[in-house]
């Protein structure tokens, strides 16, 4: 744990008071959020009533569904086909979701190649996602998490809430792997998840599901969509609660969204997202080993929980121009209220961060010297604000000190792609930019502690090739510049201790990576994919023998990715991934060691039986290798050990008619009911044991 930054078990650093430079005003009280979250709510409802038609109505001049299977927009911020880019894509669409019967997000990812997914409560609470190998102690800042493109990570060391996103409202979550800063800046290291929400379109449709099992597990979702003359919507609600595998485990998670689209002509469209989402939880803590295996079901700290609510708006602009391409302007406002009461650290604060972005962008395409040609460039402004307020006790009566805290970013970036051959894509890209940190702290009478700020300068390069092979496969290289700013509870330690300071000498990460892949396709139903990669990080950000952040060791990540998948006719398909991992210091004390919480291996094996009568039979397992617990950089503490589970479901899908659709499933996760346990710092985090859920869904 570094000394200052006060890094819980749970995901990070906790932050928030006032302060004039980073633009805040007055704290809400209790009161006044509660008024902000009715009135969000009340005016996504009212949206919803006043701008959808009712479902029996018909729509008029709608669009014919665009079809998105093949194609992804986060790769290259624009429309490309999964086989142009120069890289290991993976697309989930919302068929797949359905059929994997998730009901969250963290249940999603956790099944595709190079990801690995922790958790310190046992469910979706809080999980964090390790891409790439890069597990450690920090993997918040490593992979850029993105909701319709705009960023969902955190500016202070925490992980991303994905209870905010119901899996309900997921048209297709776009998986890329690999170096993304030119494109989009800090944080996109060993790659880019983006969470893109369905639209509306065609007549009125209306779904409801709802999904029940185990541990008091009961997920309800609801939606409608579709268009009206030019105006296309999509209005979800959802609420989610669960008792939790564990003593003090349980969440609840209640949200509302909408989203319009409006088509003024063939010139120019609009486009609206509101959503918000409310998640409480509790935190079980850590077990001795001895109390692991006298009862791992206990909780292992005295009353840990916390409140978050999250507001966000959305809205893009595009232009389209003709010959001179495409322009467009996303404006967005991202709200977060965080309550965290932590009794077994003698922590409770309560925190704003407030998020502020604009990011025009620019597409043309048009022939160069014959040869096809696409250019995109923009600029990315953001801001971030984050305001704590630490207390002495949970009913903070007794304040124990006030921060404020912003990051202010501007960057513009390039990146070309020109057909050298009509099979051999070439791309180039480059992106600079500049972000600002200040930060402001005191105590609860008034003495300051720290006023500083630093500048960090960001800049990165990305250069490819693409060698596109009969119809459908590929090869590419790829060799891309990355880079990570400090998060701001790095940046600084500012919770009313002694040693708090702004560290005005601590500089970003930075990192150069290689990769190579090929996909083939070597009989029609048969597809394999094979990447390999490097990646080498210097000035990461790791504590000192005094716990005080300094830019010391270097860190090597490389392996290989592997994925198959195999249509048998019409009656099963095989698919599945296999991923290696090889992280490790190359200097400083540590050098030659692994770096913890990164295993080897990881293995995802599935199998789709098509049986008569619309059943449809799934077992899948899943293994993980064993790998160094947290904070055992010296590689001399207990290992975690390796663990294989095993999944089975079975889906009923009748043949939808014209006004009705229904399907239903029934299902068992762990079924050998493996034990199983994270270990971070000596203290063990056991894993959920057999688990069954069921659950029906219904369209009209």
């Amino acid at each position: 744990m570094k000394r200052g930054t006060e890094r819980h078990p749970y995901g990070g650093g906790h932050t928030g008071g006032y302060d004039a430079r980073c633009g805040k005003g007055v704290r809400l009280t209790g009161e006044i959020r509660e008024m902000k979250r009715f009135v969000w709510c009340f005016v996504v409802f009212c949206l919803g009533i006043f701008v959808v038609p009712p479902a029996a109505a018909q729509a008029q001049g709608s669009k014919d569904t665009v079809t998105m299977e093949e194609v992804v927009v986060t790769a290259t911020r624009d429309r490309e086909d999964i086989r142009n880019v120069p890289a290991n894509v993976t697309l989930i669409t919302a068929e797949d979701i359905q059929q994997a019967g998730a009901t969250s997000m963290v249940e999603v990812l956790e099944k595709l190649g190079s990801i690995n997914v922790r958790t310190y409560s046992g469910n979706p609470s809080q999980a964090s996602i390790d891409l790439r190998g890069f597990g450690g102690d920090n993997p918040y800042g490593k992979t850029l998490v993105m909701l319709d493109g705009r960023r969902l990570n955190r500016p202070d060391m925490a992980s991303v809430n994905w209870l905010q996103i119901p899996v309900g409202t997921i048209e297709r979550i776009e998986v890329v792997r690999g170096g993304g800063s030119v494109l989009y800046g800090d944080g996109a290291v060993a790659g880019v998840i983006n969470i893109i929400t369905k639209a509306g379109s065609g007549r009125p449709k209306a779904e409801a599901s709802i999904i029940t099992g185990s541990y008091g597990l009961h997920d309800e979702q609801i939606g409608i969509s579709g268009s009206e003359g030019r105006l296309t919507y999509a209005l979800n609600g959802e609420n989610q609660k669960t008792f939790g595998y564990r003593d003090r485990s349980r969440f609840s998670s209640r949200g509302a969204g909408i989203d319009l689209n409006y088509d003024a002509d063939d010139f120019w469209n609009v486009s609206l997202g509101l959503s918000y989402n409310e998640t409480e939880f509790d935190l079980p803590g850590s077990l001795t080993k001895t109390q692991y295996e006298e009862n791992r079901r206990q909780a292992g700290n005295p009353d840990d929980e916390g409140l978050n609510d999250y507001l966000n708006a959305n809205l893009v602009a595009e232009a389209f121009i003709g010959e001179h391409g495409i322009l467009s302007v996303n404006v967005l406002y991202g709200s977060k209220d965080i309550t965290a009461d932590y009794a077994s650290f003698l922590s409770y604060s309560v925190v704003d961060v407030d998020t502020y972005g604009i990011m025009p962008k620019y597409i043309f395409e048009k022939d160069l010297f014959g040869h096809n040609n696409k250019l995109v460039c923009g600029l990315d402004y953001y801001y971030e604000d984050v305001d704590k307020d630490g207390f002495n006790d949970r009913d903070k009566m007794s304040k124990k000190n006030s921060a404020q805290l912003c990051r202010e970013s501007f960057g513009f970036y390039v990146r070309d792609e020109l057909y050298v051959f009509d099979d051999l894509i070439l791309a180039l890209g480059y992106r600079h930019e500049r972000a600002k940190i200040q930060g402001h702290e005191s105590q609860a009478d008034g003495t300051g502690i720290f006023d500083e700020q630093k500048i960090h300068q960001g800049e990165a390069f990305e250069s490819a090739l693409t060698w596109l092979v009969g119809e459908k496969s590929k090869f590419f290289v790829k060799y891309a510049t990355v880079y990570r700013y400090p998060f701001l509870d790095e940046q600084a330690s500012y919770y009313g201790y002694a040693w708090d300071s702004f560290l005005t000498d601590l500089e970003k990460e930075k990192g150069v990576t290689y990769e190579a892949g090929a996909t083939f396709h070597p009989a029609k139903d048969l597809r394999i994919g094979l990447t390999l990669f490097k990646i080498d990080m210097q000035d990461e950000i790791v504590p000192n023998a005094f716990w005080v952040n300094e830019n010391l060791d270097k860190t090597r990540h490389e392996g290989a990715e592997f994925d198959i998948s195999y249509v048998l006719k019409n009656w099963a398909e095989l698919y599945g991934n296999v991923t290696y991992h090889n992280a490790e210091f190359r200097n400083g004390t540590h050098a030659g060691n692994t770096v913890p919480l990164v295993p080897k291996t990881m293995v995802n094996a599935g199998l789709a039986i098509y049986l008569p009568g619309h059943l449809e039979l799934r077992p899948e397992m899943k293994y993980i290798g064993t790998s160094y617990q947290g904070g055992d950089n010296s590689n001399t503490a207990e290992k975690i050990d390796r663990h294989t589970t095993f999944d089975m479901f079975l889906f009923y899908r009748p043949e939808p008619t014209e006004n009705c659709r229904f399907s239903a499933f029934v299902g068992v996760e762990n079924l050998t009911d493996e034990k199983h346990a994270f270990i971070n710092y000596g203290g063990y985090y056991p894993l959920p044991g057999i688990t069954v859920k069921g659950g029906i869904s219904i369209g009209f």
